[in-house]
């Protein structure tokens, strides 16, 4: 009678235990302090699918960027839109700001909300591969970013015309006046706060159907970047790339120079195999990566052809060029700054110089060590040489040969080791003497 007893006790605990957790649905939350950028979507899309899988009342995305490229930023509203679970951009902290990319984003979201001090907007595209776009290109271009926001921005029932002035002239926003003209949703000066204005807020979703939200007694959970992913955005920093590029070239010329140290070759094709993964995700112009290799090129015959410094005044003017066009990023914060190229320039020229010097130097050097060290040294006949006999030299006899006839005691000079045989030829050439007949 007693078991039965506690087993229902102990059921009942269980199901009073679970029950809450049950009732009480979560919010997912990721922060975005970065540029916009493939990364950037695979964590977005992770985070999406995280939240349907869990079946979260909602996404927050607190969100601080610049902007970014153009194909992650659509990319990134196509998750969103798509989101069964309802998506909330919130930009905060207090003076953080969702410009250009982050404008499109933030206008996606099905609740677009800002902290207190913050600012968006400025989301008017700008053309990759440098210098200006001819008209035609340019209005091409703009007309496609303005339709994306206005098909965004009226789908969410906010102001079109207002939202669609940020693309076509570039206007900002400050939390006010983004709410004043209906571009966000809600100011909030916390995340607490947040849940607590949209608590029972009725959402109109992408798809043309509604939902209430209940978020007030919610537990947010937050959800980081994998491994991977925070590795794979630190490199997408196109000073980290740069760097790495720069330093792997500069161990596989070292490689090159010493074969045989292999501790340069393993780092400098580690680095070399990183930069280029960045790279390969990121605008690059490859007319850069041409400039960047021709001035380890211009470093090399520096120290071969003593040019007085204008060949590695050359290559570190290359170097530098090549470091700022590299990465054709939309924005300054996705391209080379110049105080990375001079800093990674500078120092790098001076050292390959200085070890491409010591490498030719080295080669140029006479040996002075082993067999091959005698050769141009002055030995002693001990026996006549017509052509083979005996030389004295370090202290040794060794065995000699000599095209011209030398005799004991005179002196020769090495010209060549050839197994235990060295090959001779007279110091001074003897003067045959001739009688004179009387």
């Amino acid at each position: 009678m007693k078991r039965p007893m506690l087993r229902l006790l102990l059921l009942a605990a269980a199901v009073i235990a679970l029950f809450p957790a049950a009732a009480l649905a979560d919010v997912l939350k990721i922060s975005i302090n970065d540029t916009i950028h493939p990364i950037t979507v695979e964590f977005i899309a992770r985070a999406v699918d995280r939240a349907e899988q869990m079946n979260a009342d909602a996404l927050l995305i607190e969100l601080r960027t610049p902007g970014g490229l153009a194909d992650s930023t659509r990319e990134i509203i196509e998750k969103i839109v798509a989101s069964r679970v309802p998506v909330i951009i919130y930009v905060a902290p207090s003076g953080a700001r969702a410009a250009s990319a982050g404008f499109f984003i933030l206008e996606a979201a099905d609740v677009a909300a800002m902290a207190p001090g913050t600012n968006t907007g400025a989301a008017h595209p700008v053309l990759l591969g440098g210098g200006e776009p001819d008209k035609v290109m340019s209005e091409k271009i703009e007309n496609d970013s303005a339709a994306l926001m206005r098909s965004v921005v009226s789908k969410r029932g906010r102001n079109v015309a207002v939202a669609e002035s940020a693309v076509r002239e570039s206007k900002s926003f400050t939390d006010q006046e983004a709410l004043k003209d209906h571009l966000i949703d809600v100011v909030a000066s916390s995340q607490s706060d947040l849940l607590k204005q949209l608590d029972g807020r009725n959402v109109n979703r992408f798809n043309g159907g509604s939902v209430t939200l209940h978020l007030a007694n919610d537990r947010v959970d937050e959800m980081e970047m994998t491994v991977k992913q925070q590795i794979l955005s630190y490199l997408m920093d196109p000073n980290v790339s740069f760097i790495l590029l720069a330093v792997g070239l500069l161990a596989l010329y070292v490689e090159f120079n010493h074969p045989g140290a292999i501790a340069p070759g393993v780092i400098g094709a580690f680095f070399v195999v990183l930069a280029v993964f960045a790279l390969n995700i990121l605008p690059v112009r490859y007319t850069a990566v041409g400039l960047i290799l021709l001035a380890f090129v211009l470093f090399a015959l520096e120290a071969k052809y003593a040019s007085h410094g204008l060949l590695a005044v050359g290559g570190i003017a290359s170097l530098t060029l090549g470091g700022l066009l590299l990465v054709d990023g939309p924005i300054p914060q996705m391209r080379v700054h110049l105080s990375t190229a001079l800093a990674v320039s500078v120092p790098l020229g001076i050292i390959t110089f200085f070890l491409m010097s010591i490498a030719l130097r080295a080669r140029r050097n006479k040996v002075v060590t082993g067999t091959q060290g005698m050769i141009g040294e002055v030995a002693l006949a001990r026996t006549q040489l017509a052509p083979s006999g005996k030389v004295f030299i370090r202290g040794e006899l060794w065995d000699a040969v000599s095209s011209t006839p030398v005799e004991a005691g005179d002196q020769v000079r090495v010209r060549g080791v050839n197994d235990l045989t060295l090959e001779v030829e007279p110091v001074t050439v003897r003067t045959p003497r001739t009688t004179v007949a009387s």
